[in-house]
């Protein structure tokens, strides 16, 4: 019989379900617990967190899910791969160490850490040796906005990950990966797949696309039938039966809760998608439009003729920039006429802005409970709503200036339209907006550091 190997992902960002990894380790074997953490904001947070202690910058949820999880993996021999390390890799193995010997397992761990994803000391290097690290949307270079830059860091893909299992790691942890590596990793590890294997890199990196998401693909946030979804308190988390030739079924442990059928693992493949003949990633460029899918049984999708070819020379970077300050103010308005109400709401407060001299680089408002997640493209023809939400957000440069706008909209609850029947989050908290700079740089100038530790 051909050789198959079970990858489970427990984790689609950090903030995911807790008990998802621990469903996975206890309810059915697999050979692999992917952790898929990261997001691009997500960098920049745990990038302010080392600024203030060099000892944090990773996502601690991790540390925590390993307690609970590892003394089952070592017996089992699961390994588990994750981009926890977020900006501070070495932080991450210090602190799972730690929890490898409080759990008497020293002597049978292998921590594996994939680093040199962080740009942040070089940048300035780069862009005086012509670097431009231009933004992909706009064109503009990284030098306008420099001082600015709270994180930088590379995209690596699965070959730093396969080699640190190579090595003997039951731990992985990386820096900013591509969140598909995760699940390609260990099946160019357990394969021995070439690097240059265009189409089983390709059914690797769609795979990983599957279940990155974690429950996405198993019924949660399913908008085919959702009413029928079974179970949804205790959803199982995807698990990929991956084989040599790259064809894989995507399923889910035995009696738990949700669903994997063909139109729910359809809808997480449109996911942040783009192209879907050229799905760039650092390993190949997949084409979707190969993917053959058959439902195989109850809860097992195959995946199957999955073409691929070779990548681009360069890396994505993800780069994060501070970008002014934002603030979010809430009024609720009830019946009769809460619609109405929270309109006028909105035109007194914008007058009294407008009347003491403040503008903005932004200001918006919404009417939730009126159709506000629809815009402009169906509004509601119920004059008699029970309640309606004013939510109203400025945004600027001026820290000063958004601060004043907090102090605005408490004393409509008084001196404005009737029935405010709760001030939501009370005055709003001014905070600093993160903005998002996706740029490329030749693959020449970045090489991934792995590293494997005993414990």
């Amino acid at each position: 019989m051909a050789k198959k190997i079970r990858i489970a992902n427990g984790q689609g960002f950090w903030g995911d379900w807790l008990e998802a990894p621990i469903q996975l380790t206890e309810r059915g074997l697999i050979d692999y617990l992917t952790l898929d953490y990261l997001a691009e904001v997500t960098m920049s947070i745990m990038q302010k967190q080392r600024s203030r202690d060099p000892r944090i910058g990773y996502a601690t949820d991790f540390v925590t899910t390993v307690e609970r999880v590892l003394s089952r993996c070592v017996d089992q021999n699961i390994r588990i791969v994750a981009n926890a390390g977020g900006v501070n890799p070495d932080a991450c193995r210090v602190a799972v160490a730690t929890v490898v010997n409080k759990l008497g397992l020293n002597g049978r761990v292998k921590i594996g850490v994939v680093s040199g994803d962080d740009l942040m000391g070089s940048l300035d290097e780069l862009i005086s040796n012509g670097v431009p690290l231009k933004n992909m949307e706009t064109g503009d270079e990284l030098a306008t906005i420099r001082s600015q830059v709270q994180s930088a860091n590379v995209y690596f893909g699965a070959a730093p990950i396969a080699e640190a299992l190579n090595r003997g790691a039951n731990i992985v942890i990386t820096g900013r990966s591509t969140d598909t590596g995760l699940a390609l990793g260990p099946m160019i590890h357990e394969f021995g797949w070439s690097l240059s294997d265009w189409n089983r890199l390709s059914a690797g990196t769609i795979a990983g696309h599957i279940i990155e998401c974690g429950a996405q693909t198993t019924g949660g946030n399913c908008q085919v039938d959702w009413q029928s979804i079974p179970n949804l308190a205790e959803i199982g988390y995807p698990i990929i039966e991956a084989e040599d030739d790259g064809s894989f079924v995507v399923t889910k442990h035995e009696g738990t809760g949700g669903r994997v059928n063909v139109a729910g693992v359809k809808e997480q493949l449109l996911y942040e998608m783009g192209d879907p003949t050229n799905y760039i990633t650092p390993d190949c460029i997949a084409d979707f439009t190969s993917i053959q899918l058959n439902q195989d049984g109850t809860n097992r999708v195959r995946v199957s003729g999955i073409k691929g070819r070779a990548p681009t020379d360069s890396f994505k970077v993800s780069i994060s920039y501070e970008a002014g300050f934002k603030a979010i103010g809430m009024l609720i308005y009830s019946w009769p006429d809460a619609l109405a109400k929270a309109k006028a709401a909105d035109g007194v407060l914008r007058q009294r802005l407008k009347n003491i001299g403040l503008t903005f680089d932004a200001i918006e408002t919404q009417f939730v409970g009126a159709n506000s997640l629809h815009g402009g493209l169906a509004g509601t023809s119920d004059p008699d709503l029970a309640e309606v939400v004013l939510r109203v957000g400025v945004r600027s440069g001026k820290r000063g200036d958004v601060d004043r706008f907090t102090k605005e909209i408490a004393p409509l609850a008084l001196n404005g339209p009737p029935t405010v029947s709760g001030l939501g989050s009370g005055r709003p908290k001014v905070e600093e907006i993160i903005a998002y700079w996706p740029a490329l740089i030749p693959k020449s100038l970045v090489e991934p550091t792995v590293e494997v530790f005993n414990t």
